[in-house]
């Protein structure tokens, strides 16, 4: 029961302070290379990451003898292509929409609007017959109440990229409820393996289309790109998806939204920015609303016995 908690909830808060403090990387790689390049790189670093953790992982439960059969039957292959291509689709797009709205609105908008994930995951959720207790509709309330906190540092205002920015909170809502559905058929890593070979290959596809990158400009940035490929990519996105299994996804959800209070104090450390009351307030709502989203169920009334 502990190890479930566990892997339920810490997992997801590790993945979230990963892709934080991930965000100067990533900025110094936008620097050099367009964002497809980067992230077919950064994929392809994490498939080959993954792929020697899963030979090696195969491997010990083998010699330990709880090698399980039905991962080398026909059907669990089929789930495991299937589950992999899907998020490894909405992954690509999802990452490759939010560089373009990038572009043309500010990073603080980019940020707020990508992580109204935390909203479009529950209503997206009823349609699937997954309902979520009034505990964490209030926190999902004060979750984006604290993101406006965080993200937003200038006046309000409709770019032409919030658009693309709002496809893409769409995207990774998707991506979260795709996990939701495979994590619970096939083992978490091996789909994440297949996750990354479908995004580096059509973000290849992408970059050979719309990119003309040099291998000198991928030098300069092999150290950002290996940072982001092992640890945002391979471990962070891994952790997700072991995370989310026989969990609820709004929950999940909710806790890696912590990515925005992580990504705020890291940029305050690496570039000495003090943060303003404003965005402390926005981290302690942001904490709230994981806080409620803790909180057990409140279980009806037993019925008066005749």
């Amino acid at each position: 029961m502990r190890t479930n908690w566990i892997r339920q909830n810490v997992l997801p808060v590790l993945a979230a302070l990963i892709w934080g403090t991930a965000f100067v990387f990533q900025s110094v790689g936008a620097d050099f290379v367009g964002p497809f390049t980067f992230n077919a790189a950064r994929s392809a670093v994490a498939f080959l990451f993954l792929l020697v953790v899963c030979v090696v992982l195969r491997a010990a439960r083998r010699k330990a003898g709880r090698e399980e059969a039905e991962k080398s039957t026909p059907a669990y292959r089929k789930e495991l292509l299937l589950g992999g291509a899907c998020c490894g689709v909405a992954l690509t797009v999802a990452a490759n929409l939010q560089q373009k709205g990038i572009e043309s609105t500010t990073p603080g908008k980019a940020g707020f609007i990508t992580a109204l994930y935390i909203v479009i995951v529950p209503i997206l959720g009823l349609f699937l017959k997954k309902k979520a207790p009034r505990s964490i509709w209030l926190g999902i309330v004060l979750a984006v109440a604290g993101l406006y906190c965080l993200c937003i540092t200038e006046e309000f205002t409709i770019a032409a990229g919030d658009f693309y920015i709002l496809l893409c909170a769409f995207c990774f809502a998707g991506h979260i409820l795709v996990i939701d559905h495979f994590t619970q058929k096939v083992d978490g890593v091996e789909m994440s393996c297949v996750q990354f070979l479908v995004a580096a290959a059509l973000s290849a596809v992408g970059m050979l289309v719309t990119e003309s990158p040099t291998w000198e400009a991928v030098r300069l940035c092999a150290g950002p790109i290996l940072f982001v490929g092992v640890f945002s990519s391979g471990v962070a996105y891994t952790l997700q998806i072991v995370a989310q299994k026989g969990s609820n996804p709004t929950v999940v959800s909710l806790l890696l939204s912590l990515e925005s209070v992580f990504a705020t104090i890291a940029g305050a450390v690496a570039f000495g920015n003090q943060m303003s009351g404003k965005e402390y307030l926005g981290c302690v709502l942001m904490l709230a609303a994981v806080v409620l989203a803790q909180l057990p169920e409140r279980k009806s009334a037993a019925q008066p016995e005749a």
